[in-house]
């Protein structure tokens, strides 16, 4: 039987065979590494405002001419970083996107891979950054509860339906758990993170375009109603054992968890704190909801608007007290505000919406050139040039795809590409961002 040190020098050689070694692995070439707590390519500070853009893919598939304009309109305004959904999976829930990047465990979507491989090409002529979020706690992408639905032979629970939310939060907790659920998962990763662009003849991994590898799109220990110790510890453990195994995947790429903060903690800082307390996450995400978390009321605006946002400032400050902690980036990752008066429409004014954006943006303006951990924005999020298909905003299979996921009215967030005051705003901090981080660089080099 071989010992300890001889099973050790085996694996490092096995690991450097399929992989390289860590140095050349993590070799700056365009690719996005942390550096002091910061974002930085080939030696220099990177500082981004971005958008959340997770239908890419499937535009690449469905419409690459509508594509290729917004990708054109994003760069004009500034807009350097998208976050993409990488993974879905086919599911009966009633408000899931379809098609699905997994119809069946194992089994591929191609041509809405091929999406993705257009996507990519498009942003790397543009200079843009992509982060890639592997699957969903959230329903309306299948995600996690249709994993579960594959391996436990158990009918899906559907929140659209019973309104069951706490439920639904319980039980796609499981899919931590769930050993073939994590065999499958896992595996489709490492098709991903190994997939030859059909364009290129690149490997994804080998890919500077993509930024990070992220676990979900906001991964949550359970509900609020029901904190447990042993599910706080499988929380953690999954968050640390993925990225991990991302790592060795992809070591070139950084890797996030897409948690929402505290708030997608069970509301415990300590529980935040401890799954991001790891070397395998590269940085920190937050999430700001402030209708979702009942901060705002767009019906009730004048009356809500101020402590919505001193509670959203406060929010904020607690994460980058954290990310200090920790001495790791953070990114403020989803934000918005509906339209004024709830409307959909995109003739609707955005009083409200506008003028949020500009104080979360300043904040995070005044942080940057504080030289402290905020390093990216992506706000929520962009429809550009699509419309909803139907006078009661309900999306259905084959409708052009906004900003909006599925199970959302179509219009409640999105940014369309009319909405000038708004977008004079986003690209008014894009510019203020270039500025802070040329100053920075500046300031180093002397």
């Amino acid at each position: 039987m071989p010992n300890r040190r001889d099973l050790a020098i085996f694996l490092a050689v096995l690991i450097t065979a399929i992989f390289g070694s860590l140095a050349e692995a993590r070799a700056p070439a365009g690719f996005v590494t942390v550096e002091n707590g910061h974002f930085s390519i080939d030696g220099q500070t990177y500082a981004y405002a971005g958008t959340n853009y997770w239908h890419g893919a499937y535009l690449g598939h469905t419409d690459p001419e509508r594509l290729v304009r917004e990708l054109d309109f994003l760069r004009d305004n500034g807009i350097t970083n998208l976050r993409v959904l990488a993974l879905s999976e086919l599911s009966e829930l009633s408000r899931s996107v379809k098609p699905a990047f997994i119809t069946s465990p194992g089994t591929y979507n191609e041509k809405l891979l091929h999406g993705l491989d257009r996507l990519l090409v498009e942003m790397a002529k543009r200079d843009m950054k992509a982060v890639l979020y592997l699957t969903n706690f959230w329903q309306w992408s299948g995600g996690m509860s249709q994993y579960l639905a594959w391996h436990n032979g158990g009918k899906i629970h559907d929140p659209d339906v019973d309104g069951e939310w706490n439920q639904f939060m319980d039980k796609s907790a499981g899919f931590y758990r769930c050993a073939p659920c994590q065999k499958q998962y896992l595996q489709a990763i490492a098709e991903l993170t190994s997939r030859t662009n059909h364009l290129t003849g690149k490997k994804y991994r080998d890919d500077p375009t993509i930024m990070s590898w992220q676990l979900a799109n906001e991964p949550r220990p359970g509900s609020d109603a029901s904190y447990s110790e042993k599910r706080a510890q499988s929380y953690i453990g999954w968050i640390n054992d993925t990225a991990k195994a991302i790592k060795q995947l992809a070591p070139r790429q950084l890797v996030s968890s897409g948690s929402e903060g505290i708030m997608g903690s069970q509301q415990r800082a300590d529980l935040y704190t401890a799954a991001h307390d790891t070397p395998y996450i590269d940085y920190l995400t937050v999430h700001l909801w402030i209708k979702n978390w009942s901060w705002f009321d767009i019906k009730e605006a004048d009356s809500t608007y101020s402590e919505a946002l001193r509670k959203s400032r406060d929010y904020l400050q607690q994460h980058i007290e954290i990310a200090g902690r920790l001495d790791k980036p953070l990114v403020l990752e989803e934000f918005g505000v509906e339209r004024d008066g709830g409307s959909y429409s995109p003739e609707a004014s955005t009083k409200y919406r506008d003028r949020f954006l500009g104080e979360i943006y300043g904040l995070i303006e005044k942080n940057r050139k504080e030289k402290g951990p905020f390093s990216g924005s992506n706000f929520w999020t962009f429809a550009g040039y699509g419309r909803a298909a139907s006078a009661d905003a309900t999306w259905k299979t084959g409708d052009p795809f906004l900003g909006d996921p599925p199970q959302e009215p179509q219009g409640l967030n999105s940014v369309f590409d009319s909405d000038t005051s708004t977008l004079a705003i986003i690209s008014g901090h894009a510019d203020r961002i270039a500025e802070i981080t040329t100053l920075a660089q500046k300031s180093n080099a002397e």
